[in-house]
């Protein structure tokens, strides 16, 4: 059971078991033709439950923070409902208000009314059932704190082919020990953290990385587990298992940065802070006025207490839980999935978005770039033969030419007689030519030269950071064909709004600068950090924190999870791995990058909107403390002002509903 689950059950049972008993508590006392004799006995019995019971979450709070001198809204709740019992408790049993004919007329008159025949029952167990209900929306909101590092560790191979003695043996990976050899075949996840000793192949280890282009890995080279081996065969042999591997070391990365942010302060508390020590002043200030101004006990009691009834709000406790029902429940329908209530708190002071480049400026995937024809080659044709032949490939660089070259040409021609040059490239015959696709070493080997122009279109190609290849046939350089990660459509405008809020856009990736500028340049970013390496990104994110910026951070993979559990707000893009949404504070399901802008709108909306509730909260309620303190505040007047401020705040917040 997650964390926040448990508690959540608990406050909904004392909500449901409290609301039922509160419920007649309040009609009675409110609707004076229900007022049957010795009605006030049966409010006590129902009440006192409410108030010990289901307030005992409150009572404690305040206890405890009244033992460090500390003031909250649990000190301020604690107060007004034992103050309304406590009264209520003196005037039946010693004032007359256990008198079998007692009637509470129903009068929003302000009079001087004596205070040892009125009971305030009903407000102790109004305000402590909205509250109950504040908490509860509040813990099931709550995040579950345990689920991203799950996912980061769901994330690495569940089991492996291990050789012993020639043969494959399936083993669970946790009975895996260094030194061991394993096999991994195309499309599976690389055990653990390891060096190849056998075979050659392209592995995808965008996940830990960040980085677009798979990296070709031959005998001899490292490799890191939970990437994907994506075309050949590998034996690897294990270097480092269990809590040695990268992906255990990021885990512990998200792990200490989710500790490591403190939770925000509620707003009400800091408010409550101030607000409990004047409304105490206020009650003994009263009680001094009035025992030396009449020498009435009773009367002078009357109206401290009072005033202690009537700060209490219990809009208070609806305030931040309504807005933040109906702000989640308005970004669930555009996209935006809120963690919990102290996300909101940061994006007030956000200054920096960081922007992750692979997944989040770009799609992550390869595209088809650029082609440069040798003279005299017809760019169609260069294309067509290329994608004709890289079809038959597995390779991802491969893949994208092909795509690329069928959506440019349209059907492509078959090859014949494929065969793949491992860590070069690949040859074959395409409609009678003997066509070479691959590294100039495949080319010099067949004993083609590639002209300066070409050479020229590779070097630029590579210092752009995108991964170009050679074409040729018949004995000669046909022309080179670049692919590179794809920015999305949307990106550039999502940039445009994230500045239009205020906020410096920052790439930052693991990609060469080369690639990272360019992209930049192409949506409109000029601050850019690049060659960073995964766990370097955490490293980022604090140092421009260091600098004073309260930094958001939008990004996919696992190895941008620390980061966003780092930044003051972490964006997760919904397309991107678990690990990332789990340590995001808000996720975006679209994986459009506009909708990043869209949740910094409205969690700035919804706090808003909490602030305007805290207002209206303390509102109703200041403007009765005057009331209160002239001893003119009846029953119905106390039970009003309740009614309105909770009204008023659940109808403010529902105006979220209308955010687009």
């Amino acid at each position: 059971e997650p964390e926040g689950g448990g508690e959540a059950a608990a406050l909904r049972r004392r909500l449901l078991v409290s609301g039922a008993l509160a419920v007649p508590v309040v009609l009675l006392s409110m609707v004076p033709a229900l007022q049957f004799d010795n009605w006030q006995w049966l409010s006590l019995v129902l009440a006192a439950p409410v108030v010990v019971w289901g307030g005992f979450p409150f009572h404690k709070a305040a206890w405890t923070n009244a033992r460090h001198g500390a003031a909250t809204m649990d000190t301020l709740v604690s107060i007004g409902t034992l103050a309304a019992f406590g009264w209520s408790l003196w005037a039946l049993f010693l004032g007359t208000a256990g008198m079998p004919h007692m009637r509470h007329a129903f009068t929003l008159t302000v009079s001087r009314a004596d205070g040892a025949s009125q009971i305030y029952l009903e407000a102790a167990a109004g305000v402590t059932v909205f509250l109950l209900a504040g908490r509860w929306l509040e813990a099931r909101s709550k995040r579950k704190a345990g689920a991203a590092l799950r996912a980061l560790l769901e994330l690495g191979a569940k089991d492996v082919a291990v050789l012993r003695d020639g043969r494959e043996v399936r083993v669970p990976v946790a009975r895996l020990a260094v030194g061991d050899r394993f096999v991994v075949r195309p499309g599976e996840k690389i055990a653990t953290d390891g060096t190849v000793t056998e075979g050659s192949s392209a592995v995808d280890a965008s996940m830990l990385t960040g980085e677009s282009v798979p990296v070709d890995v031959a005998v001899g080279d490292a490799v890191a587990g939970a990437t994907v081996n994506v075309s050949g065969r590998l034996v690897v042999e294990a270097a480092r298992v269990g809590a040695d591997t990268q992906l255990a070391r990021m885990a512990r990365l998200v792990e200490d940065a989710q500790n490591g942010k403190a939770e925000v302060q509620r707003l009400a508390d800091r408010i409550s802070g101030v607000f409990v020590p004047v409304v105490l002043l206020i009650a003994l200030g009263t009680l001094a006025v009035w025992l030396a101004a009449t020498g009435d006990v009773t009367a002078a009691f009357t109206a401290a207490v009072a005033v202690l009834i009537i700060a209490c709000p219990c809009a208070l406790g609806l305030a931040t839980p309504t807005a933040l029902m109906v702000g989640t429940g308005r970004g669930a329908q555009l996209g935006i999935l809120i963690k919990g209530p102290e996300v909101l708190e940061s994006t007030r002071r956000v200054d920096t978005v960081v922007l992750d480049k692979t997944g989040t400026v770009t799609t992550g995937r390869m595209g088809l770039h650029d082609t440069v024809p040798a003279e005299g080659t017809d760019a169609r044709e260069l294309l067509r033969y290329a994608g004709a032949l890289e079809h038959s490939s597995e390779h991802p660089v491969a893949q994208a030419v092909a795509a690329g070259a069928a959506e440019r040409t349209g059907e492509l021609p078959a090859a014949e007689h494929f065969e793949n040059v491992p860590g070069l490239g690949v040859r074959g015959l395409v409609e009678g030519h003997e066509v070479l696709v691959g590294r100039e070493a495949l080319l010099s080997e067949a004993g083609i030269e590639l002209p300066a122009r070409l050479a020229e279109a590779l070097t630029a190609a590579r210092a752009g950071g995108r991964t170009a290849v050679a074409v040729a046939w018949d004995g000669a350089a046909r022309g080179v064909v670049s692919v590179a990660d794809t920015v999305k459509e949307t990106s550039a405008e999502a940039v445009a709004e994230l500045r239009a809020l205020g906020l410096r856009p920052v790439l930052l990736t693991g990609d060469h600068r080369a690639v990272a500028e360019s992209v930049a340049r192409a949506v409109g970013i000029d601050e850019v950090i690049a060659e960073v390496l995964p766990q370097d990104k955490v490293a980022v994110v604090r140092r421009l924190q260091g600098e004073g910026r309260t930094v958001a951070m939008v990004g996919d993979g696992v190895n941008d999870a620390a980061a966003l559990a780092t930044a003051d707000l972490g964006l997760a893009m919904g397309t991107g791995t678990d690990a990332a949404m789990e340590a995001g504070d808000l996720t975006l399901v679209r994986g459009d990058l506009r909708v990043a802008a869209d949740a910094i709108r409205l969690a700035r909306r919804t706090l808003a909107t909490i602030k305007g509730n805290l207002f209206w909260a303390f509102g109703y309620n200041v403007a009765a403390l005057p009331l209160a303190a002239a001893g003119l505040l009846n029953p119905m007047i106390a039970g009003a002002a309740m009614a309105f401020s909770s009204v008023f705040v659940v109808t403010n917040s529902l105006r979220l509903r209308r955010f687009t």
